[in-house]
């Protein structure tokens, strides 16, 4: 049996029957991908539920961006948003309740070349996630983590989450919650995030285009999303909805992202707060930097064999 050689595979060839290597299609021959093409699973979320809406537009982008199969990566953790890689066909993984972020990490780290995206509840991304989500913004792991905030433990039918509303009652708070929420916006521009926003699953233009601008960051791109729980938390955020009487604060164009003193007061605007990009700043990316050490030890080593490498490293430890 004779073989032929590819760029990334050896395929076998029997009989008398030649095989010609097709070679490979280049992105701008290739047609951008159908809604039907991407999507896998049909969504189980409530009718109503604000997630519907951010599925839809990662659809949409990556139909804009040209996004092949095999450059969608869509990771998440444990909830109702997290069930996001059943219904992307493409590859990703539902991964562990609140470790969506260092799974995705090593993902991003080993393949700089593909666009990873995260998708997360504030229960999974700021409680049992919460330390996962400090050290990934301060590291600066190229990556984008989308938050689908509704203030409540949704999955698990109504239980107060890090982000629920003081006096909010569910099944863990009968009375009334008492303890403080926390403020995602804060503590991302505080933990060292490059790139922090904010927006609404009922504003789908507004959401679109923080995911296209998230993309585009060369860092840990962070985005507080909105999204209504029509079950457990019915109207949570109609005053950010104009239809429904309330207003949409967007940033304000004279606001200086790069400013993270500026970020952090604007954050603690009065509820239902601002939407935008609140935080942009370019900042060395751990990816760039492994990749740097990567470079430098493999100059070291240059023009010898795997063996003599080995010894080398032996020799070191005599």
């Amino acid at each position: 049996m004779s073989s032929i050689t590819f760029p990334f595979a050896t395929l076998p060839r029997t009989g008398n029957i030649p095989l010609t290597p097709v070679p490979p299609i280049a992105d701008a021959d290739r047609k951008p991908l159908t809604k039907k093409e991407i999507s896998a699973d049909h969504p189980t979320w409530c009718p109503g539920c604000g997630d519907f809406s951010v599925l839809a537009l990662y659809f949409r982008l990556i139909e804009r961006r040209k996004m092949w199969h095999e450059k969608i990566t869509t990771v998440a953790g444990i909830g109702c948003s997290s069930r996001f890689p059943y219904f992307v066909q493409g590859h990703g993984a539902h991964f562990i309740h609140g470790r969506a972020l260092p799974f995705a990490s090593g993902v991003s780290l080993s393949r700089p070349d593909l666009h990873v995206f995260v998708f997360g509840g504030d229960g999974d991304a700021f409680s049992i996630g919460g330390n996962h989500f400090t050290h990934t913004a301060r590291k600066n792991i190229k990556l984008t983590y989308v938050v689908m905030d509704n203030q409540v433990y949704g999955l698990t039918k109504n239980q107060t989450s890090p982000t629920s509303p003081i006096g909010y009652k569910s099944k863990t708070d009968a009375w009334g919650s008492g303890d403080r929420p926390i403020n995602p916006v804060k503590q991302a521009v505080a933990a060292g995030a490059t790139f922090v926003a904010r927006t609404s699953a009922m504003n789908p233009n507004h959401v679109l285009a923080m995911m296209e601008a998230a993309m585009d960051h060369d860092g840990f791109s962070f985005i507080q999303c909105l999204s209504e729980c029509v079950e457990f938390h019915p109207g949570a955020f109609d005053a950010a909805i104009p239809r429904k009487g309330g207003v949409f604060n967007e940033v304000s164009k004279e606001h200086d992202v790069t400013d993270e003193y500026a970020a952090y007061k604007l954050a603690d605007t009065a509820w239902p707060g601002q939407f935008g990009i609140f935080y942009k700043a370019t900042r060395p990316t751990k990816n760039g930097n492994e990749a740097k050490i990567i470079a430098d030890h493999r100059a070291k080593v240059t023009g010898l064999a795997d063996w003599q490498i080995l010894q080398k490293n032996f020799d070191r430890m005599k």
